[in-house]
């Protein structure tokens, strides 16, 4: 089948169409030797694309339409039930944070992380599926590069940077949790280290490898297309099933280097910076309350512009663009 010519099928996408009581996974294992891949939607539960995409792959798996080739497949159309019902991001807190298994979990996304880090413990690769609210071009992010350091150690740089590509989305963003270090620094306690921790970070730290794709704002359809055809590129990649998809012909990938936190309410950014708005080195960023001027340090682009952020949290992120 050509992934690339899916339509959206006419059914109810409201929250209310479906109200999980509890987590629920499905999944599939070839007679055949394969890799592991793990597939999350609804991590925040108003970020419904991904859901809706994997709900189809279901339904395919399900119907013959499509087979397991090799390996073993895990999907989780909704990661955090509670916020899903809500339609809002969080149903106690983000989830995506402090993603840490909990002995005596406090709320309901600590039950979540202990439910679902035993199915990330035992996966070779996780796509995590989101969307985000405004305008904008869908994207992956993926971790750090190889190394040997205490933050985020990791080895399987190579196997990541495929996995990222085999979505099909022309634009990269790396190396979120080093950033977020200065951020953690920056923030004068508000912020602590494992906030950092999603659950890219957890599936890194024990031993796998993991993206998350933004597949565009909340309410476009076709971010649902998107995460329809990201789902067909990594199963493509892995050789876990019988898929076409079409290569892209340009990747762009944007390093994350350095995030500036909002220290006044009359922080004033220059203008109102888009994801990936470019600048050159000198152009004036923002201006703080006491009149001193951000300059930017390199030629690069604007990540994750918060303009309303609070005090001491960040307020946009540089990052420096490769192109390959």
């Amino acid at each position: 089948m050509t992934v690339s010519r899916f339509h959206i099928p006419q059914q109810d996408h409201s929250p209310s169409a479906e109200q999980p009581a509890a987590l629920r996974s499905y999944g599939w294992a070839s007679a055949v030797p394969g890799p592991s891949l793990l597939i999350f939607g609804a991590v925040h539960g108003n970020e419904q694309s991904g859901t809706h995409a994997i709900r189809r792959w279901i339904e395919r798996f399900e119907s013959g339409q499509v087979r397991l080739k090799r390996g073993r497949l895990t999907m989780v159309p909704v990661a955090n039930p509670k916020a899903f019902i809500k339609n809002e991001r969080e149903g106690d807190r983000n989830l995506n944070r402090n993603f840490v298994p909990q002995a005596q979990p406090q709320n309901f996304e600590d039950h979540m992380v202990n439910a679902l880090a035993p199915l990330l413990e035992s996966h070779d690769a996780l796509l995590d599926l989101h969307s985000y609210s405004g305008e904008g071009r869908a994207f992956a992010m993926t971790g750090p590069l190889n190394n040997t350091g205490t933050l985020e150690p990791f080895a399987r740089q190579q196997e990541e940077e495929a996995f990222a590509k085999a979505v099909g989305l022309p634009i990269i963003v790396q190396g979120w949790l080093e950033v977020y270090e200065q951020a953690v620094k920056a923030s004068g306690g508000a912020l602590r280290p494992e906030h950092g921790i999603g659950t890219n970070e957890f599936m890194r730290s024990r031993g796998g490898y993991a993206i998350t794709v933004e597949s565009g704002s909340h309410e476009e359809p076709q971010a649902i297309e998107v995460a329809d055809r990201c789902i067909a590129g990594v199963l493509a990649l892995l050789e876990m099933a019988d898929v076409t998809v079409e290569p892209v012909a340009q990747y762009t990938t944007h390093h994350m280097r350095q995030v500036f936190m909002r220290q006044s309410a009359d922080d004033r950014m220059q203008k109102e910076w888009q994801n990936f708005d470019p600048f050159r080195q000198g152009d004036l960023l923002a201006t703080r309350a006491d009149g001193s001027q951000i300059l930017a340090p390199f030629d690069g682009c604007v990540i994750f512009p918060q303009p309303d952020a609070a005090v001491n949290r960040e307020w946009f992120y540089l990052a420096q663009t490769d192109r390959s």
